[in-house]
């Protein structure tokens, strides 16, 4: 039997106190991290009521069954339903050949190479694994995207008078990963060039940023987003747009740290913010994943 495994990174269910230091947990590998860091990453999911990341990827995962008519299957590195447990259930119902897709477009160690690890921690799955690396520039992916943004846009300009530079962001990591030669800066910036050509954008109004900067582990790559807003502030910017192409789906990095976070630093700066929709389980991003599957198959 034929399926699809998506792998995703996973979310606390609520924001107890006890939910997230097992999350945190799972995310640090076990190491303990300090009482205010848990607190203060507490309160940013008690800020949004909950993160509905893992509602969202089972409602794209439920999309994409129906589009393609075989299982879909979903597993999260860092919380329920964990890979290991989806591997479990798609053994029992029978199947021989899977796809893995991580809902991670663009390909690193520190996030597609993790949930390969954990898909391969239990031993080799019992079944033939077609795993995806990455595809930052597949071309109805990024038609997703450009969905999402030239809507936003029209929006932005219309209700500013003038051509809002856009702001493509992706999660930041430490810099010496990419120093050890890993793709993904690389592929975020693509991916950033890629949506932008397909909504004509002039160069002139668009730019990358990295957001969610981790406390540790050394420096993590830039520019930030406060950096950035402020550097088109100094050329007379008095708005921006941002699209966060390294995430596919509404998780706190976006509805805390974009919409609440960068919009208060925005706003103290004198700028308005806005912010494209995610893709979600939107028809477009479903028959992107769908292609992705046909082509593999």
């Amino acid at each position: 039997m034929k399926a699809v495994l998506l792998l995703a990174h996973g979310s606390p269910d609520t924001a107890a106190e006890a939910d997230i230091r097992e999350f945190l947990s799972n995310v640090t590998g076990g190491r303990v991290l300090p009482d205010a860091t848990v607190e203060e990453i507490r309160r940013r999911y008690e800020r949004i009521g909950r993160s509905p990341l893992t509602e969202i990827t089972m409602r794209q995962a439920q999309a994409l069954e129906r589009e393609l008519g075989i299982r879909v299957y979903v597993g999260m590195r860092n919380w329920r339903p964990y890979i290991a447990d989806a591997i479990q259930q798609m053994s029992a119902d029978g199947v021989t050949q899977a796809i893995a897709i991580c809902l991670a477009p663009q390909n690193s160690r520190t996030s597609v190479g993790l949930y390969k690890q954990a898909l391969e921690a239990s031993g080799a799955p019992p079944f033939a694994v077609d795993f995806v690396k990455s595809w930052h520039d597949n071309p109805a992916l990024i038609s997703a995207f450009a969905e999402k943004l030239k809507a936003a846009w029209k929006k932005a300009c219309d209700e500013s008078g003038v051509q809002v530079p856009t702001i493509f962001t992706a999660h930041s990591v430490p810099t010496r990963t990419i120093a050890d030669g890993d793709p993904y800066e690389n592929q975020a910036r693509e991916t950033a060039r890629a949506v932008a050509l397909a909504c004509e954008l002039p160069d002139s109004v668009w730019c990358c940023a990295f957001q969610s900067q981790g406390a540790a582990g050394g420096p993590w790559i830039g520019p930030t987003v406060e950096e950035t807003l402020l550097a088109l502030k100094n050329q007379g910017a008095t708005a921006a747009l941002i699209q966060p192409i390294g995430f596919v789906c509404d998780h706190v990095e976006i509805l805390y740290d974009i919409d609440i976070a960068f919009k208060k630093f925005a706003e103290e700066n004198g700028m308005k913010l806005w912010r494209t929709e995610s893709l979600n389980d939107s028809p477009a991003f479903i028959e992107a994943l769908a292609g992705l599957v046909r082509r593999r198959a």
